[in-house]
């Protein structure tokens, strides 16, 4: 008969040697803290292999964004870092995968929806990291995370989340009390599309010589390409101009 966790391990790309760590990670705690007094005193939850593969998870993010954004300073790698590894995102993965389909709860947690849940569905998804990095060392792990944390690059978070991480905002304020030139001014110059569908034009400036626009789908990513337009031309010049 069929394994119904085959069907997660076709989907993640590996087939485990100790099939047991994979069992336990999808193993909630509520199913161990009911357990009938028949079955051994040794199953285990998936808790600790949750605590291990966060730690795989952040060090694997880390090296992968040290590596594509080699120029970014440390608090940009951690805005990214903090995006791809907060329960937000770590849920759309979990549920990308059904992972809820394989989760074993107990009684109470079953009742209750907590195959929906996105606490025990990302506790799942550290620890099923943890359980591959086990299983197949860390190669395996990386494979994973490359291809369902990062996905197809950081480029797959979409604008908003580079808007948020990669701040040019920030830095082009901090570029300007630098160089003692006027704190930026943003301002909204263009809105067009349809209230669900709108596209922003944002210009900012840095005194009389400094301006750039930017078009986006929000506020936030049009003041950030702004941004990043005139902290580029502040960058490139030799001197600041007179303002």
């Amino acid at each position: 008969m069929r394994d119904p966790v085959q069907k997660l391990e076709e989907a993640v790309g590996h087939r485990f040697a100790d099939r047991e760590l994979l069992h336990r990670a999808l193993t909630h705690s509520s199913h161990v803290h009911e357990r009938p007094s028949g079955l051994p005193a040794t199953l285990a939850d998936n808790e600790q292999l949750e605590f291990l593969g966060d730690a795989v998870l952040g060090f694997l993010i880390s090296e992968s964004l040290v590596s594509r954004f080699a120029s970014f300073s440390e608090g940009r790698l951690s805005k990214l870092r903090a995006h791809l590894v907060s329960a937000v995102h770590l849920y759309k993965v979990a549920r990308k995968l059904d992972l809820g389909d394989y989760l074993v709860l107990g009684r109470g947690e079953e009742m209750s929806g907590g195959r929906a849940k996105k606490t025990l569905l990302v506790n799942a998804l550290e620890a099923l990291i943890a359980a591959l990095y086990l299983d197949g060392g860390i190669e395996t792990a990386r494979r994973f995370v490359a291809g369902f944390v990062l996905g197809d690059g950081i480029e797959g978070l979409g604008e908003e989340a580079l808007a948020t991480a990669v701040d040019y905002k920030s830095a082009l304020q901090e570029l300007a009390q630098a160089r003692k030139l006027p704190a930026p001014r943003y301002a909204i110059v263009r809105e067009l599309g349809p209230d669900h569908s709108k596209t922003f034009t944002v210009e900012v400036r840095v005194g009389r010589e400094w301006v750039a626009q930017a078009e986006g789908a929000s506020k936030k990513i049009a003041s950030q390409g702004a941004a990043r337009g005139v902290l580029q031309k502040i960058q490139e010049s030799n001197s600041p101009p007179g303002c």
